[in-house]
């Protein structure tokens, strides 16, 4: 299910299963929303159509067995929602970043299978993609399997000479991670979105 809203405060309720058949009845001769709020079971995104990125995405990893493969699975486009889409990623240095990993949700196809929609993407370095980014997400994941549910935060960076593909794609400059405990501490992350020079502890910076 999606729960859609924007700085309108328009919402709209979807109750189809698969993501791929949700139809959402947005006006496409609309003007592109900078912060469209998009909520589902295992995330909520703040959505920004200008940019064809996220502004923001939070979720929460739990200590969950994992029953669902991705193997096969392709990203999707979300109907009646300006999105990137395939086209952004062709023969370029950029991967299809999740934002909300797969990783994290794999204890059923549903919720695997709701990762891969293009919300939940960013075009991101494909060296920080498949290094200390997915390492730090691997870490998350062991430290909820000890301590319980971990709260994440994940926030997008542009900077005012950040890159525009001819897509029409912008690509964030940096992305911050919080990741918040149970115990109410945290900790937070600051990964330039470039080829990484360090372990994923060394992007850890003051939460001020």
């Amino acid at each position: 299910m999606f729960l859609l809203g924007s700085c309108q405060k328009e919402t709209k309720n979807v109750s189809n299963t698969q993501p791929t058949e949700d139809k959402i009845t947005i006006d496409l001769n609309r003007a592109r929303i900078d912060s469209l709020l998009v909520t589902t079971s295992i995330f909520q995104i703040s959505y920004n159509e200008k940019y064809e990125q996220p502004n923001w995405v939070k979720y929460t990893v739990r200590d969950i067995v994992k029953n669902a493969d991705r193997d096969g699975m392709n990203f999707y486009t979300v109907d009646s929602i300006y999105t990137s889409d395939n086209d952004d990623y062709y023969s370029n240095r950029w991967d299809r970043g999740h934002m909300a990993p797969a990783g994290s949700f794999n204890d059923s196809y549903e919720n695997l299978y709701s990762t891969f929609t293009f919300l939940n993407v960013a075009l991101q370095y494909d060296d920080l993609n498949r290094g200390a980014w997915v390492d730090l997400e691997e870490q998350v994941r062991e430290w909820a399997d000890e301590l319980g549910d971990i709260d994440i935060e994940i926030y997008l960076e542009f900077n005012t000479d950040h890159i525009i593909l001819e897509t029409g794609a912008h690509v964030p400059s940096a992305f911050y991670k919080y990741v918040n405990f149970p115990d109410g501490s945290k900790k937070c992350y600051y990964f330039p979105n470039i080829s990484p020079d360090k372990v994923w502890q060394e992007y850890e910076v003051d939460c001020s």
